[in-house]
């Protein structure tokens, strides 16, 4: 088993332990759920990312398009709810950041 296979296990392994779980179009996935308004109010933390997002593993990003519908299984106040993705940025990592946009 090579490095890369590792680290593919180790990601699969922390996800389905800390993952979020969500729904892409009905499809579930586990990922890291980020919202800018759930930060902590201590200081200023300037990230490159304003948007809500979700980080999902390559494997899960197959057939994920802008436009498509995403619900976060989280409580409302935790960024729960229902998304729209407006962009998919693949960080050449084995991860896929989707940005996304609160539904109407």
């Amino acid at each position: 088993m090579g490095f890369r296979d590792l680290l593919e296990d180790l990601d699969e392994t922390v996800f389905d332990v800390l993952g979020d779980a969500a729904l892409i179009e009905g499809r579930e996935v586990s990922g890291m759920f980020s919202a800018p308004w759930l930060q902590p109010k201590l200081g200023r933390i300037n990230t490159g990312l304003r948007e809500p997002h979700l980080v999902i593993q390559v494997v899960d990003a197959q057939g994920v398009s802008e436009r498509q519908k995403l619900v976060v299984d989280l409580p409302v106040q935790d960024g729960g709810g229902n998304y729209i993705i407006v962009r998919v940025e693949p960080g050449g990592d084995g991860l896929v950041t989707l940005v996304l946009r609160l539904s109407p």
